[in-house]
């Protein structure tokens, strides 16, 4: 995350202006921008990568950022999760750090991520559902590629899985009047297990508010290399003693409401 701040020619002369007369007016630089910020979002559901982690419920989400000198930043992000979807699971929590620099309108970045999903585990077979990632990117203009690489030996309750990987590519257009066009790729490859590999898709529009403030809208969908998501289920009765199925890939319009301070 960028931090820009600057002084106009506009400010310093009025400061110069309102000063006493006599008094000296050299114009003194404006305090630094601080380099934490924190965001809270409420959506109508909590997409990732296509899938509804959800059950296509509202979502809560929070984080906290930090962007250093030198283009090193570091942030965790929260999210609650549904225990459809993430067996014995109701939270997400993200810890992640990153080096970002440019050489132009060219921009790269490599980061490193761990997902944990406190408490959530497939009994049947003791796999948690945490992982880590690592991650490179490129930007240009307003287009951008990343890779995640999974290190971990289980990813997201998949056994066996390190070497996974995850392709995202997308653009981030300004459409002026605080109008922002976002599109999204992604390509997820699970190692050594195939049948749960996927693509998704999304198009949406963001539009700021307010300073500080924005809402968005995106239609997103994915789509399974085999059907092993078309009837999704943990086979755990709900408290009407129901097992519920669902595709948490299907098609879905998402609208979200973000504070940033």
């Amino acid at each position: 995350m960028k931090h820009a701040f600057c002084i106009s020619v506009a400010s310093a002369l009025a400061f110069a202006a309102a000063a006493p007369a006599g008094a000296q007016t050299s114009a003194e630089p404006a305090p630094a921008a601080s380099p934490f910020t924190a965001n809270v979002t409420l959506a109508s559901q909590y997409i990732s990568r296509g899938f509804r982690q959800t059950w296509g419920k509202p979502a809560l989400q929070g984080g906290f950022d930090y962007a250093g000198p030198n283009g090193f930043s570091a942030g965790t992000w929260l999210s609650n999760v549904s225990n459809r979807f993430v067996e014995n699971g109701s939270l997400e929590w993200d810890l992640y750090g990153a080096y970002t620099g440019a050489a132009g309108d060219v921009g790269y970045s490599a980061g490193f991520y761990y997902y944990k999903y406190p408490g959530a585990e497939i009994h049947a077979t003791h796999t948690t559902y945490d992982y880590g990632e690592l991650a490179l990117g490129l930007t240009y203009k307003f287009a951008y590629a990343k890779y995640n690489y999974t290190f971990t030996k289980e990813f997201f309750g998949i056994e066996n899985a390190r070497g996974t990987g995850y392709l995202d590519l997308g653009a981030n257009v300004e459409l002026g009047d605080g109008y922002t066009l976002n599109l999204h790729f992604g390509h997820g490859r699970v190692a050594n297990n195939s049948a749960w590999s996927w693509r998704d898709y999304k198009a949406g529009v963001t539009k700021v508010l307010a300073p500080g403030w924005a809402v968005s809208a995106a239609y997103t969908k994915a789509h399974g290399k085999t059907n092993a998501y078309d009837n999704y289920t943990l086979g755990i009765p709900n408290s009407a003693g129901v097992i519920e199925t669902s595709n948490p890939a299907d098609g879905t319009l998402v609208l979200a409401l973000t504070r940033t301070f």
